[in-house]
């Protein structure tokens, strides 16, 4: 049994749909291979992929909050990349996170739970204009941050280290 699933191994012909630019990754993307950039403003990632997609910076870019762990998830993810007209996804995380990046992140969660705070309010008022739930999918990632997320996180580690997933015997590296 192996702990990480790795979502670009299945992307094939799928990756054409990611050409977004790391340069414009959207700093509350958790870490890991999939993120959204600069992204469209049309807010149509959550119709495809709404347990891993949010809507902010300042321009309420796409960005994802949660890493696919099936195959499922990664075909929603992909359908999510092919509707941004900006094709402002990027699926090269793997080659861009460096487990240095990646602790830096986990050091400053506190400004990401800051900033989905901050922004509650607007999303509460724009779930009850839009209905996309984003309000739901934004207490949904404030508890992945104090629950998996630090678990998950540590499997990247693991991944981005050793090039392999780890199994239920490995140690995992510290955050």
């Amino acid at each position: 049994m192996t702990l990480y699933f790795d979502p670009v191994a299945i992307l094939g012909n799928d990756r054409d749909a990611f050409r977004g630019r790391w340069e414009d990754r959207l700093w509350l993307n958790v870490p890991g291979p999939f993120y959204g950039g600069e992204t469209d403003t049309c807010w149509t990632g959550r119709l495809s992929a709404p347990a891993h997609v949010l809507y902010g910076g300042k321009y309420l870019s796409e960005y994802v909050y949660r890493q696919p762990s099936t195959p499922a998830d990664t075909a929603l993810l992909v359908e999510a990349a092919d509707n941004d007209p900006f094709l402002g996804y990027g699926c090269d995380g793997d080659s861009r996170w460096t487990p240095e990046a990646v602790r830096e992140w986990w050091r400053n969660r506190s400004q990401v739970v800051q900033y989905l705070s901050e922004q509650q309010s607007k999303w509460d008022e724009s779930d009850a204009r839009a209905g996309q739930g984003i309000a739901a999918a934004v207490r949904d990632f404030e508890l992945y941050i104090a629950g998996d997320l630090a678990t998950d996180l540590r499997i990247y580690l693991y991944w981005l280290e050793e090039r392999r997933s780890p199994t239920p015997v490995d140690r995992l590296p510290e955050l």
